[in-house]
C-alpha cells in the first residue's frame, strides 16, 4: 500500500485515558491514519460488521485490541473476528498492559497477529506505536 493512502484502524479500548495516548502516539509518530475508538467487544463487533450505528463503518486495515474490558473480552473478540469469515483476515495486534505469559499465549493460539505489551513510559509507548504503524502500513502488505 502507498504511504500517501490514510488508513483506517480501529482501537478497541475501554481506557479513556489509553486511548487517548495511543491516539496522541498515533498523531506524533506521523502515521496517516483514521483512529476508531470503541470501548468494548460489543461495540467492536457491531463496528466490524457495520450494525447499528456503525452500518457506515470502514473496514480497518488494522484492530489495535486491548484484552482486558467489560461486557465482552479482548479474547471473546478476537476469537469471534477469526471465525468470522468476512473478519478474518484483519490484522490484530494486541495492546494491553498484561504479560502474563498465558495471556501471550492464548492471544496467539486465538490468532493475534501480535502482542505487544504497553511500556509504562510514554517516549517508549510512542515508539512502540510508531514501530506498529512503521511495520503495517509500511513493510507489510495488506490485502485490498
Amino acid at each position: 500500500m502507498p504511504h500517501s493512502q490514510t488508513f483506517d484502524i480501529l482501537l478497541v479500548e475501554d481506557d479513556p485515558g489509553d486511548a487517548g495516548l495511543t491516539k496522541a502516539a498515533l498523531a506524533q509518530a506521523r502515521i496517516l491514519c483514521k483512529l476508531h475508538h470503541v470501548s468494548d467487544g460489543v461495540e467492536a463487533m457491531a463496528f466490524l460488521r457495520r450494525q447499528g450505528i456503525h452500518a457506515d463503518a470502514p473496514t480497518p486495515h488494522l484492530v489495535l485490541l486491548d484484552l482486558n474490558m467489560p461486557r465482552m473480552s479482548g479474547r471473546e473478540v478476537l476469537a469471534a473476528m477469526r471465525g468470522d469469515e468476512a473478519l478474518h483476515k484483519i490484522p490484530v495486534v494486541v495492546l494491553t498492559t498484561s504479560d502474563v505469559e498465558a495471556d501471550i499465549e492464548t492471544s496467539y493460539e486465538l490468532g493475534a497477529n501480535s502482542f505487544i505489551t504497553k511500556p509504562v513510559d510514554i517516549d517508549q509507548f510512542i515508539d512502540s506505536i510508531k514501530a506498529v504503524g512503521d511495520y503495517w502500513f509500511s513493510i507489510v502488505r495488506l490485502p485490498q
